[in-house]
């Protein structure tokens, strides 16, 4: 029996809007070594390092780790606010502590499967660093963008920039970087060299595939 075609249109318009983060391996091709990008959350510092480093791209991301698949499970491993270098679930990685944010799903041109598993075996052997809150490269601990430029710094797959905390729309520093480097008792390393997720996102060394909610 021949399917309908207005049955074959749906499904092919809601099948898209299934795919979450839970899903298998095979359903997702993910691979030991790809990058994920998460989106804003719903926090002050989440927003003020999207609103000092926007890219003008369609997605805006504030967080990121790296792909191990291991038994079946998918793995990201990342450097979080309030947990360290830490390793969880991708269903994990993908809830925020209060909904669901979107998640983008790339993979790096060109490299090596020696190159990956020596990245994998790096970022395990970081598991339980410290946080860096202070976001200079030189302090103790990893922030997350840092964290994923390490592990394949020898690579060559990211590059540093200076760091700006500056609102774009105010042309002065952004009130949330204020108050956090006030807390920490430092001055803002405004021009430092450093990296963040959206600039990471952006290098030609990488592949979009896919966007997840």
């Amino acid at each position: 029996m021949k399917m309908n075609l207005k049955k074959i249109f749906f499904i092919a318009l809601v099948l898209p809007l299934l795919m979450s983060c839970g899903q298998t391996i095979e359903e997702h091709k993910f691979l030991s070594g790809d990058i994920l990008f998460r989106g804003r959350q719903n926090t002050a510092l989440s927003k003020a390092i999207n609103e000092v480093t926007q890219t003008g791209r369609r997605n805006n991301y504030t967080h990121m780790g790296v792909v191990e698949c291991s038994n079946d499970t998918v793995w990201v491993i990342h450097a979080a606010s309030g947990k360290g270098v830490c390793k969880e679930t991708l269903s994990q990685f993908c809830l925020s502590e209060q909904d669901s944010v979107t998640v983008g799903h790339y993979r790096i041109k060109k490299i090596g499967q020696e190159q990956i598993n020596r990245a994998i075996e790096l970022a395990n052997a970081c598991l339980g660093q410290a946080y860096n809150y202070s976001y200079i490269l030189d302090d103790d601990g990893y922030y997350c963008s840092e964290f994923v430029y390490e592990l394949f710094a020898t690579d060559s797959i990211f590059q540093l920039n200076p760091m700006t905390f500056i609102d774009p729309v105010s042309g002065n520093f952004h009130k949330e970087w204020v108050k956090h480097y006030n807390e920490l008792g430092i001055d803002i390393p405004e021009g430092q060299p450093g990296c963040n997720p959206n600039g990471m996102a952006a290098s030609p060394k990488l592949t979009f595939l896919a966007s997840y909610q």
